[in-house]
């Protein structure tokens, strides 16, 4: 019997060429498959006939020493390249991958060469279509005939304009070439060749390219050791707009026309409405029926021979949204995109730090989903711990499947917010990962250790404490703790010891409700605190605004800090710090008023010592820059202490009063960025309070009552201090 090759030139993701193609195999019975892909990935084909599996999909090749560099070969229900593989296997058809090795294409070497053109793209302009995605619709989608013949001869006419490939495309089919007949030297009679329509014309030529030129084309390709398993994937990973060169522009809506066996336009409402009830919005009956007949009319009116895409949006936005685009956004990203993540069986190649997240995953009943979605952990319940514990190993491994998030009422002790996403590329940090150890736990150790010897700063390593013990990696902690100790015995940056005690505040604070043992950390802060407080009024002499602001900063973290652990002793070494800094002369009057605030909030001052202290810095005799940078300090992001205690606000209004007409201009720049940090309603409290008639001030006559002149003389100057929505 003669050997006979035949071509199936497919799109990538085209649901029309993938239910041709399953009818083309049906009627030829071949009896070898050959599909477009990597070799490494022949031994894995067989996967592919798990119930387990379940695209999306992606053939995931790797370089072993260095996972990082890897590449996938995605694969929908709807591919043409998964339909063959799977009529393949369902009849004991021997099936093989013939495109260059990924050991090649991993390897590097000589780029690619881009296409001029996007070939469909030409044809669907040939064929008068502006959008290569309707034609294609319309030629292929919509049809039930076998395209191949038709498709193999419109790329050969389009492939004589081009400039012949070179470089890595001519590689690639040369590779397809002698694989094809390998095939056929092995003995096989029927062999069905599935690849990219461009290709065709080059592997079918008659007469073929001499062997020898494919083996000059492939002799000397440098390679690399690679690993091969399958991962899942993502319909949004498969969409164009993600960056996936061979992507479609609607993976939800080509699965959609894959698998309705009919009735493809009601189906498609059917989906629309379920969606948008299950969001609580309107979706009626009678809507559903106007929506099928505007997509008909639509089609019917544009020449089109089935609604496609377009028809089916616009009808949608027209009688189911009512014109919005929130609905019809929500209805891009369900189903036209959709959110669908695969699945690949248990028995798949894995590395064992991935066999024992899937581990943990099950065990704690954590799906990897598609779409983001919000973790609410309750941290009382052992469940809920342990998934935090997951979350927060896998982030020290640089694997981000969740970021916590702040959530209004959440903050407390016990909640912990997450925000998750499984996006396939961390199928590659998994296994990048994998050289820290087999277990999540083990690697995350590994890891954070790491990072603590070679942390540059102090703040770095308490850091990686707290990161630690929110982990619940003990080891980890004891590493670290130990860098931290070394550390913090050399380091005499009173600003890196600054930047360091809020991390080990919050680990002493939130410590035992994660069942943690913190005590060899309230060590390692009270030796902090005492350094801090002996080099913070040093450290504070003779400072420029900048490093005067990023010290406040600091002066307020570590407040806050030390008012979370509450402890009495810590908190008096504090205050008689702050208070030799308020009155150190040579301290900037932005740290200067900071101070005085956080000691009179904190109970350190007295309202009446505040404004004796208040008295001089905003007298005559003062600077006004420093005057103004010290109000600053002290009022900024509260407005509340001038409303309520009426003898520091005259003492403002009094020195603002008295500010002559020539630096006046040079301090309303920092007065406003004060008064900014108020609310309106606080400002415009504050212009009442100066105004009234019991106030005094700048705006009472001898006899105290309102001088209505003399007040409307000030408007324009609090217009420009206090903005227009005073």
């Amino acid at each position: 019997m003669a050997v006979a090759v035949r071509y199936f030139g497919i799109r990538h993701h085209g649901p029309g060429s993938a239910r041709s193609l399953e009818a083309a195999l049906d009627d030829w019975k071949p009896d070898a498959v050959l599909v477009e892909g990597p070799p490494e990935g022949d031994d894995l084909l067989g996967l592919a006939a798990s119930d387990g599996m379940r695209p999306p999909v992606a053939l995931l090749a790797y370089v072993v020493d260095q996972p990082r560099r890897a590449s996938f070969w995605p694969f929908a229900a709807f591919s043409p390249e998964w339909r063959a593989i799977r009529h393949a296997l369902a009849r004991n058809v021997p099936v093989r991958f013939i495109d260059l090795p990924a050991a090649v294409w991993l390897a590097g070497g000589e780029p690619e060469r881009p296409r001029p053109r996007d070939p469909l793209a030409r044809l669907a302009a040939i064929a008068g279509y502006a959008d290569v995605e309707r034609w294609w619709e319309d030629m292929i989608e919509h049809t039930s005939a076998g395209p191949f013949d038709a498709i193999a001869e419109a790329m050969a006419a389009l492939r004589e304009d081009e400039a012949p490939v070179s470089g890595r495309e001519a590689q690639r089919e040369a590779a397809m070439r002698r694989n094809v007949r390998a095939a056929v030297k092995e003995g096989f009679e029927r062999v069905a060749v599935v690849c990219g329509a461009w290709h065709v014309p080059a592997l079918a030529a008659d007469p073929p390219p001499p062997m020898s030129a494919d083996a000059i084309a492939l002799k000397g390709l440098p390679r690399v050791k690679v690993a091969a398993t399958w991962i899942p994937w993502t319909s949004s990973r498969l969409s164009a707009a993600s960056g996936y060169g061979a992507g479609v522009a609607s993976p939800g809506w080509y699965a959609h026309l894959f698998g309705a066996p009919d009735q493809v336009v009601p189906r498609w409402f059917v989906k629309v409405a379920r969606l948008l009830r299950s969001e609580d919005l309107p979706a009626p009956p009678a809507s559903l029926i106007d929506a099928v007949r505007l997509a008909e009319a639509l089609a019917t009116l544009r020449g089109r021979p089935l609604a496609g895409l377009d028809e089916l949006t616009d009808a949608t936005r027209a009688t189911l949204c009512f014109g919005s685009d929130a609905p019809m956004a929500l209805i891009a990203e369900r189903l036209i995109v959709g959110r669908d993540l695969g699945r690949v069986p248990p028995e798949t190649p894995m590395v064992p730090l991935a066999q024992d997240l899937a581990r943990e995953q099950r065990r704690l009943r954590l799906r990897a989903e598609a779409g983001a979605r919000e973790l609410d952990l309750d941290l009382r319940k052992a469940n809920d711990l342990a998934r935090s514990h997951l979350l927060h190993r896998l982030a020290l491994l640089e694997v981000p499947w969740g970021r916590p998030v702040r959530v209004a009422g959440k903050v407390g002790t016990f909640h912990e917010v997450w925000r998750i996403q499984w996006q396939p590329e961390l199928a590659v940090r998994i296994i990048e990962a994998g050289m820290w150890g087999v277990t999540v736990a083990d690697a995350a150790t590994a890891h954070a250790s790491a990072d603590a010897d070679k942390a540059a700063t102090l703040p770095e390593v308490t850091a990686l404490v707290e990161r630690c013990l929110l982990a619940a990696l003990p080891e980890g902690v004891g590493h670290a703790m130990a860098v931290l100790a070394d550390r913090a015995a050399l380091d005499t940056d009173v600003g890196d010891l600054m930047d360091a005690l809020p991390a080990l505040a919050r680990t002493l604070r939130y410590g035992d409700v994660r069942g943690t043992d913190a005590a060899s950390i309230a060590a390692v802060v009270d030796g902090l605190v005492v350094r801090i407080c002996v080099g913070l009024p040093v450290a504070c002499v003779s400072l420029d605004d900048e490093a005067a602001a990023a010290m406040v900063r600091r002066v307020v973290a570590v407040h806050e800090s030390l008012a979370l652990l509450a402890r009495a002793d810590l908190a008096r070494q504090w205050h008689d710090t702050l208070r030799r800094l308020v009155d150190l002369v040579s301290v900037h009057g932005l740290l200067a008023g900071r101070a005085t605030r956080l000691l009179l909030d904190g109970g350190g001052l007295e309202a009446g010592e505040v404004g004796r202290r208040m008295a001089p810095v905003l007298s005559v005799g003062e600077e006004p820059g420093r005057a103004a940078a010290w109000v600053e300090g002290f009022l900024s992001g509260s407005a509340l202490i001038l409303l309520h205690d009426r003898a520091l606000l005259d003492l403002v209004d009094g020195w603002l009063a008295g500010v002559g007409d020539d630096v006046f201009t040079d301090v309303l720049p920092l007065l406003r960025r004060t008064f900014a940090t108020f609310g309106p309603a606080e400002r415009r409290q504050i212009g009442e309070r100066v105004r009234r008639p019991d106030g005094g001030g700048s705006v009472t006559g001898e006899d105290g009552d309102l001088d209505v002149a003399r007040a409307e003389l000030v408007l324009p100057i609090l217009s420009r201090l206090l903005g227009p929505s005073a």
